[in-house]
């Protein structure tokens, strides 16, 4: 299927095509893949006014009509989901069965909030908590916050955007997002199917621009929340600079595998293999450093390198490939120069690490010093580390020895060690018997420390983008 030579930008919920100046490129071949239009400032703004004036309606929407809204992108999602998928494998460079994944979740994300819209609650407050409180009652609903500025990043165009604008929805918030501008084309189709329903006029922009020119998605006051998800340096410069504000950052991350001596090492090597390398590692939750004890670190290692070298690396858009290009060409020679300079530091390099292009093989090493920019920043691509350890607590110690707090993985058996992790691991989930990388849609998912603040999932999401408001009944006492 071929992509349209050119897109719309979404604007007060109807397409314009000012221009036609964001070239999206095809991320195996190169070649420019179709043309985008690019918001610039005055447009921004333009969107930004249009959600103010589309509050008011949004709020009133009845819950079952926004519902209606929701359940009308879950049945369009499913009658266009090669398209989305095509696209998603264009522009992102994803591996067509994984893309076909994504747009699962897509699916899923939408039909969670459609649920999620008329479960909307409050609660009853028993307030008469001492005697001059007698003959109060209270009762709490929740409102939804307003305009909301949601960004999104290129490694999961069309879930991660799903994950903003299906709980603004949901909770009756007009937005503006700015989708990353190398991977636009998921979210301009949202838009299109979007504007296919009676949302209010207003109730959403989807505008491509660069990073220098989205100033306003940050420092509007008119705008009541941030959603970001991307980078920490960016994420916390927007948090710094976004004033009043509610902000929610969902950042990076360098997440650690323990593999303990009675794991499943069969199990758990297929696991590490989708955790590591699924999407060519370019995920916050990407296994990238493994922790294995002694008792069975040279079994697994040399199970985990063959599986390795058996992945098969090209073009996306073949059923076969698992390792597709990275999203440029700089991003694969930055995290060779990374591999390169551990080696030289003492590493010892397992398998992989040959480039051409955009394209990098899985990459696998043992013994990488902690401090090595591959081991203590974020990798985002398709290489991970090994390490042995004898003591489970010191294993902990050793994933807790980072900036990062996203997901930790912990394949073991023993259920006084499971609650060890859970008690003392510094992230924002612990998965037992599984990779860090695993999500599911409807799951409370965030981190802490430098992986960001608040919490995504739809019912959570949906919690940040409303307020509760309290009434307050008195009885008179006679």
């Amino acid at each position: 299927m071929k992509l349209e030579s050119t897109y719309p930008y979404y604007l007060a919920n109807r397409p314009e095509q000012p221009n036609a100046d964001l070239n999206v490129v095809d991320k195996y071949t190169g070649e420019v893949a179709t043309r985008i239009a690019q918001a610039d400032a005055a447009a921004i703004d333009r969107g930004i006014a249009a959600a103010v004036d589309a509050a008011e309606p949004m709020a009133c929407l009845a819950p079952y009509e926004r519902q209606a809204v929701l359940e009308h992108c879950v049945r369009r999602f499913r009658e266009r989901q090669d398209e989305l998928a095509c696209s998603l494998c264009v522009e992102a460079g994803k591996p067509i069965r994984d893309s076909r994944g994504e747009v699962a979740r897509l699916i899923d994300t939408f039909a969670l909030a459609a649920a999620e819209a008329v479960r909307i609650g409050g609660e009853v407050l028993n307030l008469e908590i001492s005697s001059r409180a007698r003959g109060y009652a209270g009762m709490t609903k929740r409102v939804p916050i307003g305009p909301c500025s949601f960004i999104s990043p290129f490694n999961f165009p069309l879930n991660l955007a799903a994950h903003k604008i299906a709980p603004a929805i949901a909770a009756g918030c007009p937005f503006v997002l700015k989708p990353a501008s190398r991977t636009p084309i998921g979210a301009i189709l949202i838009g299109e199917i979007l504007a296919e329903t009676d949302l209010p006029r207003g109730a959403f922009s989807i505008l491509p621009c660069h990073r220098d020119g989205a100033d306003l998605f940050t420092t509007d006051q008119r705008l009541k929340l941030l959603s970001f998800t991307g980078s920490p340096a960016v994420g916390w410069d927007l948090k710094a600079r976004a004033g009043k504000k509610k902000v929610i950052l969902e950042l990076g991350g360098n997440a650690a595998c323990v593999i303990d001596e009675d794991a499943d090492l069969a199990d758990a090597v297929s696991r590490l293999i989708v955790g590591a390398f699924y999407q060519s590692g370019q995920s916050c939750i990407s296994v990238q450093r493994i922790l294995v004890h002694e008792h069975v670190y040279d079994e697994l290692r040399d199970r985990l390198v063959a599986a390795t070298k058996a992945l098969k690396m090209g073009d996306p858009k073949l059923e076969e490939t698992f390792i597709g290009p990275m999203i440029a060409e700089s991003e694969a020679k930055r995290l060779d120069e990374w591999i390169q300079a551990a080696i030289k530091a003492g590493a010892k390099l397992l398998c992989g690490s040959k480039r051409d292009g955009a394209m990098l093989q899985a990459t696998l090493l043992e013994n990488v010093p902690r401090r090595q920019p591959l081991c203590a920043n974020e990798a985002f691509g398709p290489v991970a580390m090994l390490d042995r350890f004898s003591d489970f607590d010191a294993a902990l110690d050793e994933v807790n020895d980072s900036r990062y707090g996203l997901q930790a993985g912990v394949f073991t058996r023993d259920i006084y060690k499971i609650q060890r992790a859970w008690d003392r691991l510094e992230v924002g989930g612990v998965i037992i018997g599984d990779v860090p990388s695993w999500r599911v849609d409807n799951m409370p998912y965030g981190g802490v420390k430098d992986s960001g603040l608040g919490r995504e999932g739809v019912r959570y999401a949906i919690d940040d983008m409303t307020e509760p408001r309290l009434l307050v009944i008195r009885t008179p006492q006679h």
